[in-house]
């Protein structure tokens, strides 16, 4: 059995937890996410806790794969929108920068014309520096594939380090050409 999926999710105050055969619906004080449910699992709501049980159709491997996805998107979806979550990047490279355009970015990062990026509909992005972007939202996939877009952009190259990266990501350095 699962050993994630068997564990149960705690709802903090403020938060409702909805389920029907074909989605699971959660509401909190920052927004609502929803996540299709597969037939071979299904979700409880008892006293303060979401538990999800294998409902026995379909494979016993299916449903002990479905049933710790879904427990981790349940958990998920209930930290985004009680707390939200946040993606920092940094921008490294002499010259390199990012401004605010709009609702996306507009980044200079070495080539001959301003790259821009526009997040999804639920992100939002900040500039609170030059160098330095911040990508929030209630959703994790949403919030994470956008910053996994804008990294690469301009990924960070192994010899100097410059390109985009997350904030606290080491890059293995290389030695250049040695003349020996």
């Amino acid at each position: 059995m699962s050993r994630i999926g068997r564990t149960p999710v705690d709802l903090p105050s403020g938060v409702s937890v909805e389920s029907t055969p074909s989605e699971v619906k959660v509401k909190g004080p920052k927004g609502e996410l929803s996540f299709p449910l597969f037939r071979e699992v299904q979700v409880k709501v008892e006293d303060g806790h979401a538990v999800v049980e294998r409902s026995g159709a379909g494979s016993a491997g299916k449903a002990a794969a479905y049933h710790g996805l879904v427990r981790a998107h349940i958990a998920n979806m209930v930290e985004g929108v009680t707390n939200g979550f946040t993606r920092a990047l940094e921008i490294h490279g002499t010259g390199w920068n990012a401004k605010m355009a709009g609702k996306g970015i507009s980044m200079q990062i070495g080539f001959c014309h301003l790259v821009e990026c526009t997040p999804p509909e639920g992100v939002t992005v900040e500039v609170p520096a030059p160098t330095q972007i911040v990508v929030t939202g209630i959703d994790k996939q949403a919030v994470g594939q956008f910053a996994a877009n804008i990294r690469r952009v301009r990924p960070p190259e192994p010899y100097k380090g410059k390109g985009i990266r997350y904030a606290g990501e080491e890059v293995r350095r290389k030695a250049g050409k040695s003349l020996s």
